[in-house]
């Protein structure tokens, strides 16, 4: 990469270049069951304000990551889901590790305790991104759904925060 990576918070003017890294991920088959990418307003609604953020090359958006709640009830208050892509072609360089790195310094400062992602068992580079920034493997769903008619193995990883 020649240009320098910059990390930014998200703005509704990122969407389009968001949502076609997003479409990209529906494309592979790996990253996530859904089949659709959602309009702006149902992401927004469902995603934390403050941990939302994208990775640019100059002036082209390169990568996302994001929070959303796990669940509205209070208890679970300090939990949240992270969602993060990389954009074809840009994967390998580091940049899934700077925004993970990122997202976590701003989830501890949104007081969240405990970060989970759900991988897909075949994604391989996303688990060993998850393990090298600090997440524990806590579980794995055997056929838990399926994508194009075939059965997939997700798991569960969770890191807990340093400051509870």
């Amino acid at each position: 990469m020649k240009e320098e990576l910059f990390l930014r918070p998200m703005t509704k003017d990122d969407w389009p270049s968001v949502s076609q890294i997003y479409k990209d991920g529906i494309d592979s088959g790996v990253a996530t069951f859904e089949h659709t990418v959602p309009s702006y307003d149902d992401w927004d609604r469902t995603h934390c304000k403050p941990c939302r953020f994208v990775a640019t090359l100059g002036e082209k958006i390169v990568g996302f990551a994001a929070l959303s709640p796990i669940s509205a009830r209070a208890v679970y208050a300090g939990v949240a889901e992270v969602s993060l892509y990389v954009a074809n072609g840009f994967t390998g360089h580091g940049i899934g590790r700077t925004l993970l790195h990122t997202l976590i310094q701003a989830s501890e400062q949104a007081s969240f305790w405990t970060l989970q992602s759900t991988i897909f068992a075949v994604n391989t580079p996303s688990t060993s991104l998850h393990l090298a920034c600090g997440f524990r493997e806590v579980g794995r769903r055997e056929r838990i759904a399926q994508r194009e008619g075939i059965w997939h193995d997700t798991v569960l990883f969770e890191r807990r925060s340093e400051k509870k």
